[in-house]
């Protein structure tokens, strides 16, 4: 197992979920954190904890992924020692409606491609190149079940997450002999704000999302990208599908009656 000590991870949508959970377990590792997303509150009371909690550093980047211009402005006033970063999980992403293409609405369109899409593109292009120079690092892109198989309804979203799968294999084959790894993350159902978030608050349609079966957890995810991340410089984890042991697809559940 390779150790994270004094290395430095920078997870995007960190206030929440996966990213949150993602930067709890690489802390514990004993990474020191950047914490980049919108909810300066969250991030703040989060970096805080780990840093009490496992004796980390961490730094708070309030900002919006789609956002180039912010994006490259946070990047170009870190402090120095911020500036190598040696892990990058792109994480930041959501759902918005669930309805037939020819029902949907531009503005949710626009919100997922933004985000899933350009926003990883955003983040992923400004730390690249130190990565690339340095002849090391890791790329963990957290996608979806959604980009390997559609389901119905999620027309746009499942297009952003095949889109994130085909970059990640873009990126391995762009990157060879670079020294830099990048992983795919595929998870299947994981209860977090996801679903709050596509439905727009109605938390009662989102928690019939999860009715009657087991999900995974946020940590779940988090700890296999730990995974990914501590193998030996030499071994490279592509692409790997996380699933509840009760859902075999997008579509087939098995719910407790």
């Amino acid at each position: 197992m390779r150790s994270l000590d004094g290395m430095i991870t920078l997870v995007t949508g960190a206030s929440s979920g996966i990213g949150a959970a993602c930067c709890e377990v690489f802390a514990a590792a004993g990474s020191n954190i950047i914490l980049m997303a919108r909810r300066r509150e969250r991030i703040a009371e989060l970096a805080s904890s780990l840093s009490g909690t496992y004796n980390v550093e961490t730094y708070v980047m309030v900002c919006d992924v789609r956002d180039r211009q912010a994006v490259e402005r946070e990047f170009n006033e870190l402090p120095e020692r911020w500036q190598v970063v040696d892990v990058l999980i792109n994480n930041a992403g959501l759902a918005r409606g669930l309805a037939p293409l020819h029902e949907g609405h531009f503005e949710d369109w626009d919100e997922m491609i933004e985000t899933n899409l350009v926003g990883l593109l955003n983040v992923t292009r400004v730390l690249l190149p130190g990565m690339v120079e340095r002849k090391r690092g890791m790329v963990i892109n957290i996608g979806s079940i959604a980009g390997r198989e559609v389901y119905p309804n999620g027309n746009v979203y499942c297009a952003t997450k095949h889109a994130v799968r085909a970059l990640s294999q873009a990126m391995q084959l762009d990157l060879l002999g670079s020294g830099v790894r990048v992983t795919n993350l595929d998870p299947g159902m994981v209860e977090t704000e996801f679903s709050v978030v596509r439905f727009r608050g109605n938390t009662e349609r989102a928690a019939s999302v999860y009715a009657g079966m087991t999900p995974l957890r946020p940590r779940d995810v988090a700890e296999v990208a730990l995974f990914c991340a501590t193998r030996p410089p030499h071994v490279s984890i592509h692409d790997i599908l996380v699933m509840p042991r009760d859902q075999a697809s997008t579509t087939f559940v098995h719910r407790q009656q």
